[in-house]
């Protein structure tokens, strides 16, 4: 895509951050609920990475985004930093322009390398900034830039940013809509095109894929291959789709080489209709990233969650705490996620007369369906102090 060009027009909101589905996706809850509260779309605009999903998920909803250079910067010494760093440099410096252009009346960040440069140019230019952070522990972009922030709006308690206000994980309509009544189920597994009467088992490992949960659901699913009663749903990631497809086409799965008579075997790159999946599902198995987390309480989905091992401050079980500590979910260590490992979880939830249905009541309950509203009330509120 080609980034959109800046013009002279007053931007009420800049929201800024990226990268992966995860942020991205928050930060369009906060866009269309500063569009419900009565903003222009035009004054909400987009600022992400060229290499992040912004590129792609922001003009589908229909926002102006604008895409500056830059990657991530490694834990480690590499001579990628060197790159990345310089890179870094270059997108503050378009970032600091783009501002005095624009003009916005407020900054908000979602974190990631993507949210730096425009956080930067917000503090140097003194225009308010509001840090979103949904993680239990906040990413090391927005503890760098949270403290020179008017407001830190946080899903969990104690995060240890500075003017923190708890108002859970944005999310996006699309995800309050999902429905988990007998009726928005049945019309859940039509959208993804599932049959009723299977019990429906989903996989995910976020937009970029997790090598662990797809190694994982492909034992699985070779055990079950004569099981005519399951669907295994496996979204495997774009940049993993190939080789998942190849190593399912190897054990003869899918519908073109099934091994036996029964498995419904589903394996996509991308699910652009992840709500009603996990509106349909039975059981969800996850990575425990902190929008996942948040979507699975607001829909109501019983999981299974994996968190990522070596995530920075180890935030991914800690935010999988926040499910499995009141019932709503099963936490299970990436080392112990074998196939032949969840089948025996999986089962074990199964024969256990109405355990599904209470860790589903556990993570409805937990939910935060209005928390995108209460971030645009919190950005209003600090334009309308600033002013």
């Amino acid at each position: 895509m080609t980034p959109a060009r800046d013009g002279p027009a007053r931007t009420f909101a800049l929201v800024t951050g990226g990268g992966t589905a995860g942020h991205v996706q928050p930060a369009l809850a906060v866009g269309e609920a500063l569009v419900s509260r009565g903003h222009e779309r035009a004054s909400v605009r987009f600022v992400g990475s060229r290499r992040g999903m912004e590129r792609k998920l922001v003009p589908e909803a229909g926002f102006e985004v604008t895409l500056l250079p830059g990657r991530g910067i490694q834990r480690r010494l590499t001579f990628e930093n060197a790159g990345a760093v310089g890179g870094l440099l270059l997108a503050c410096a378009l970032a600091f322009r783009m501002l005095l252009r624009r003009r916005p009346r407020v900054v908000v960040t979602v974190g990631g390398y993507a949210g730096l440069p425009c956080s930067v140019a917000a503090i140097m230019l003194r225009v308010p900034l509001v840090v979103v952070s949904y993680d239990a522990v906040p990413g090391a972009s927005n503890r760098l830039v949270a403290r020179f922030a008017r407001k830190c709006a946080v899903a969990f308690e104690n995060t240890g940013l500075p003017h923190e206000v708890v108002t859970g994980a944005p999310l996006r309509e699309a995800v309050l809509r999902a429905d988990r009544s007998p009726t928005g189920r049945l019309e859940a597994r039509e959208a993804i095109g599932v049959p009723a009467g299977r019990f429906l088992l989903a996989v995910a490992g976020g937009s970029l894929g997790a090598r662990r949960l797809n190694e994982a659901a492909l034992q699985l699913a070779r055990s079950w291959a004569r099981r005519g009663d399951v669907t295994i749903y496996h979204v495997a990631g774009e940049r993993n789709l190939a080789g998942a497809a190849s190593q399912a086409a190897g054990l003869g799965l899918g519908p073109s080489n099934p091994v036996g008579p029964g498995l419904d075997y589903r394996l996509v790159g991308y699910e652009s209709k992840m709500p009603a999946l996990l509106a349909a599902c039975d059981i969800a198995i996850c990575r425990a990233g902190a929008s996942t987390v948040a979507e699975l309480a607001a829909i109501g989905t019983p999981s299974l969650l994996v968190p990522l091992p070596g995530a920075p401050h180890d935030h991914q079980t800690r935010n999988a705490e926040a499910l499995t500590k009141i019932g709503a979910a099963v936490l299970v260590p990436d080392g112990e996620c074998t196939g032949e490992r969840l089948s025996e979880i999986v089962e074990s939830l199964r024969a256990e007369p109405g355990r599904l249905s209470q860790m589903a009541a556990a993570a409805a309950a937990a939910g935060h369906r209005d928390a995108a509203d209460k971030v645009a009330a919190l950005v209003e509120s600090v334009c309308e102090g600033a002013a």
